[in-house]
């Protein structure tokens, strides 16, 4: 029960649609119903009304309608346009409610149909309450299953999100990693460093002292190496202390550059889609060659973002292809699908969808074209000259 009170996180957005939507049904089912009969009317609106509230409260919305639909039936109320409210009801709780809450009000719409079938249509004969009875349960169980799918395919993008999001963390946790162990051996370094000219300078200081009455000639050799050794080993060790310094300044300073994904990492990208369970087909097309760091991230990121919105948009099932065409004068970049063609919704986000993939594309000095292709599913085509515009 505590989760039926507790009130679920919803975008503006969101919100302002199902308020749209409320208001939209009481309108135009509500004034119908009103139309009629007052207390239809009266029982229209209590279906409708509280279907602003499907997201953020979907079990008391449903069984809020419920019970109004239950008043319905006790006055024997006719059959009415706002009783569509059920249906939104039920398909609000399987989508965004407890999945056991979503079976009973599966049941209880099985049971809905069985009362509604002895009621309205209890002076037909068998073979027409067979038909409503059948008519009615399968509308009900396709809101349901539709509802059903829509929840699984939400728990599904979840998951890779969260995965992205943890290979994320984990690519981070091992850089921290790396930069440690690479002090570590830095650190070890510089004793050795240390510890060789030390013992250099200590022995030649000792033959010195000895030669330094009988031999000066060789006393000035041995100071000559002290002096030598003492400044290589402090060159060395200025050079590895200088690399420390760097990996803290760059721990520090977030804007510092770091190593940057480019079209070498896109096999294991690839990969990666492929485990989620989307099939990708790759082609590297071309003479390939050396691309500009930045380049080389803006064509990793836009397979990244179409391979995603793929994932997304393109349904169950879709097939993707992602191919490089390493021309004369650009490198052109296509990720297409035979999804539903829903495709790359622009973004309010700078850096996401369409609207991001042609910022990435202009600061190159290239272009991104997408749409829906002829035959069915997504295009998305991005060019990408080699040389930057003025010669950047």
């Amino acid at each position: 029960m505590t989760g039926m009170l507790t009130a679920r996180p919803v975008p503006a957005r969101s919100r302002a649609f199902d308020l749209f939507l409320a208001g939209g049904l009481c309108v135009t089912f509500g004034f119908l119903s009103l139309a009629q009969a007052h207390l239809e009317g009266f029982l229209a609106f209590g279906m409708l009304a509280p279907l602003v509230w499907r997201r953020t409260h979907p079990e008391l919305v449903f069984y809020g309608v419920c019970s109004v639909a239950l008043l319905q039936w006790l006055a024997q109320v006719q059959l009415m346009p706002g009783n569509v409210g059920l249906l939104v009801g039920l398909y609000a709780i399987t989508v965004y409610g407890d999945v056991q809450q979503s079976r009973i009000a599966l049941g209880i719409g099985g049971l809905g149909v069985l009362m509604a079938t002895s009621r309205y249509w209890s002076n037909s004969d068998w073979k027409q309450q067979i038909t409503m009875m059948v008519a009615l349960g399968a509308l009900v169980f396709g809101v349901w299953a539709l509802g059903e799918r829509r929840r699984t395919r939400g728990l599904y993008v979840a998951q890779l999100e969260e995965r992205a999001a943890q290979l994320e963390r984990d690519r981070d946790r091992e850089s921290k990693l790396a930069v440690s162990n690479e002090r570590t051996r830095i650190a070890r370094e510089i004793h050795d460093v240390v510890a060789h000219g030390l013992s250099i300078m200590i022995v030649q200081a000792d033959g010195g002292l000895y030669a330094a009455d009988q031999s000066p000639e060789a006393a000035k050799k041995a100071l000559a190496t002290i002096g030598d050794t003492g400044r290589a080993s402090l060159t060395e060790m200025r050079k590895m202390l200088g690399l420390l310094k760097q990996d803290e300044q760059r721990d520090l300073d977030p804007n510092q550059p770091r190593p940057q994904p480019g079209v070498s990492s896109l096999p294991e990208l690839i990969e990666n889609v492929r485990a989620a369970g989307l099939t990708v087909a790759y082609e590297v097309t071309g003479r390939p060659r050396d691309l500009p760091a930045l380049l080389g991230l803006t064509a990793y990121r836009i397979v990244q973002e179409g391979l995603t919105n793929t994932l997304k948009h393109a349904g169950p099932g879709a097939r993707t292809s992602v191919t490089l065409d390493f021309g004369r004068e650009m490198l052109t970049v296509v990720v297409t699908d035979d999804g539903r063609g829903a495709g790359v919704a622009p973004s309010s986000d700078p850096g996401h969808g369409l609207v991001g993939m042609r910022q990435r594309a202009s600061v190159s000095g290239g272009t991104v074209s997408a749409g829906p292709k002829a035959g069915g599913g997504y295009e998305v085509i991005a060019r990408l000259p080699y040389n930057l515009p003025n010669g950047g």
